[in-house]
């Protein structure tokens, strides 16, 4: 079986990782891929399982020795990249893989990917209810909160480059839609 890959790409807040996650619940083959970052370890993260937490140093090394599929700087000290290592062990196993990413790095999987791939966009319903999210959440403070907004504000000019856009404005109705989607992808 070779291998798919899914790549759910929103601005921070939109519930990517709570879709993601639903879908690694339903659907055995898939994986979530790994990424790699260099921003502080949230309270509930595990190193290993919600991301690689390494150093600036550490990930521009990476950078050097072209180890990364993409990378970026996302936000000011907030380096995010996959590494080809975490795709291929992945691959390995004979999985499927699901990507959490921001929109310039879904884009570019997207591109390194091709056809074996299929992008998904989770939308809002508006800017102001994204900024609702992130404050709820609670893990940001007033300048990181602003700085995703505006960001946000960018990314979603993006929303069309993607195969599909997915309103997420409640979970319950956005999660059976996007199970729909990847299982109708992994069959074709």
């Amino acid at each position: 079986m070779k291998s798919k890959y899914f790549i759910i790409s929103a601005p921070s807040g939109s519930g990517k990782s709570s879709l993601a996650n639903y879908l690694l619940s339903k659907e055995d083959s898939l994986a979530f891929s790994i990424s790699s970052t260099t921003r502080n370890r949230r309270e509930k993260e595990i190193n290993g399982v919600d991301y690689y937490f390494i150093s600036k140093e550490q990930f521009k090394e990476h950078i050097k020795l072209k180890d990364f599929i993409e990378w970026e700087q996302v936000y000011t000290d907030d380096y995010k990249g996959t590494l080809k290592s975490e795709i291929n062990r992945l691959v390995n196993l004979g999985k499927n893989i699901i990507f959490d990413v921001d929109v310039v790095g879904g884009l570019n999987l997207k591109k390194y990917f091709g056809e074996e791939a299929l992008s998904i966009f989770i939308d809002v319903p508006s800017v102001e209810a994204l900024e609702e999210r992130l404050k709820s959440r609670g893990s940001e403070g007033n300048k990181e909160i602003r700085e995703r907004i505006n960001k946000a504000r960018f990314e979603i000019t993006k929303k069309k480059l993607f195969d599909v856009i997915l309103m997420n404005d409640d979970l319950s109705v956005a999660s059976p839609k996007i199970l729909k989607l990847v299982k109708s992808f992994l069959i074709r």
